[in-house]
């Protein structure tokens, strides 16, 4: 819902409230059998004021609230609550200028699900809200009117993990980087960079000989798209660790390969697959660590906003395999979404084994999302 708060001849200014209220429940057939209940409320506020000479300052303010409950068999496991800021920026924005500082969302790059390029953002492709954690930051965009455009960016105060990042980087150390996207035939490539200083002191507290916890690294990126009747695209990041960190070695590469067809069967068919693979160049007696992860996705419009899709994953490296069924369901302020799922137990698709997961092992969720 929005309304007028002002109306001048040089400018305009308005609000806007969104809430987004959403429920879910499932269960996980594993032994014992796990159960989970939770709520999540999302209120944003989105304030403006537009200019006579089409520039716009604007801000968002949003909370993220939710509560968890899960259950083993029909006893009490345990709770997870919590409430913190979600989105807290500002933006100046302009026809081909763009500033924003605060809490805000950064991604970008070419590939759905397994991103080299998920620098900022935790996104997994399976969750229906696509849901993040934001970054404080100041970024800048500049859109020229041949379709180039360059990305600046700072960030600070950041002490949680983003990414695909096992360390956090140093609160009080700035971070920044770039982008330059240009045009590339039928498609767009683009080329990233980000440069920080890591923190290994809870990695590194058990060596007292290790006086230096702070290591500098730096991302190196190109990714590109083109619709040739096929879509096709690729992400490639090359990460350089500091020579004096004892935990990496010099070098790691991420890359993906990915393509999409859509078949003119029925509403049309979307047939989507991506390649992904990790691997580091170990020194000094570093172990050696590889990561091959392929996904075939299937989607089907069953009407004018239902969906059916299909995912499945399969790991190289340990050969298990990763399922998930669901079934969308929009209307005017609700949506409806059906999940089923059968993976392996130990639960490490994004490269965190061991984490305590309802999409292990086989189960089911259901989830219901107010958005008014």
């Amino acid at each position: 819902m929005s309304f007028s708060l002002l109306s001048l001849q040089a400018q305009k200014a308005d609000i806007r409230l969104d809430n987004q209220i959403s429920i879910w429940s499932g269960f996980n057939a594993g032994k014992p059998v796990t159960w989970q209940a939770g709520a999540r409320y999302i209120p944003v506020l989105s304030p403006g004021i537009q200019f006579k000479n089409d520039s716009r300052i604007d801000a968002e303010l949003s909370l993220n609230s939710y509560g968890n409950l899960l259950f083993s068999k029909f006893n009490y496991d345990s709770a997870d609550y919590d409430l913190k800021p979600y989105r807290m920026w500002i933006r100046y924005a302009t026809s081909n200028l763009e500033i924003r500082a605060g809490l805000q969302k950064i991604s970008f790059g070419s590939a759905s699900v397994l991103r080299p390029l998920m620098w900022f953002d935790k996104m997994d492709f399976r969750d229906p809200l696509q849901l993040t954690d934001g970054v404080y930051a100041l970024l800048g965009r500049y859109y020229f009117n041949n379709n180039i455009n360059i990305w600046l960016w700072g960030l600070w105060g950041n002490d949680k993990t983003k990414g695909w990042e096992t360390v956090p980087s140093a609160r009080k150390i700035p971070e920044f980087g770039g982008r330059f996207e240009y045009p590339a035939g039928k498609g767009e490539m683009a080329f990233s960079y980000h440069h920080r200083s890591a923190d290994y002191s809870s990695l590194l507290k058990a060596l007292p000989i290790v006086t230096d916890t702070l290591f500098s690294e730096q991302l190196f990126a190109s990714d590109g798209k083109w619709d040739l009747g096929i879509g096709l695209w690729y992400e490639i990041t090359g990460k350089l660790n500091d020579s004096n960190n004892p935990i990496s070695g010099k070098w790691e590469l991420f890359y993906n390969l990915g393509l999409d067809y859509t078949f003119n069967i029925g509403n049309g068919l979307n047939i989507m697959s991506e390649y992904f693979h990790y691997s580091n160049f170990p020194e000094n007696n570093q172990p050696e660590v590889q990561r091959n992860f392929s996904v075939l996705s299937l989607s089907y419009p069953l009407f004018l906003t239902h969906n059916l899709s299909g995912m499945v994953y399969y790991n190289w490296d340990s050969k298990e395999w990763y399922r998930l069924i669901s079934m969308q369901f929009k209307y005017n302020y609700l949506s409806i979404h059906l999940i089923a799922f059968w993976n392996p137990d130990d639960f490490n698709l994004y490269g965190a084994p061991g984490e305590r997961n309802l999409f292990s092992g086989k189960g089911f969720q259901a989830m219901l999302v107010l958005d008014i």
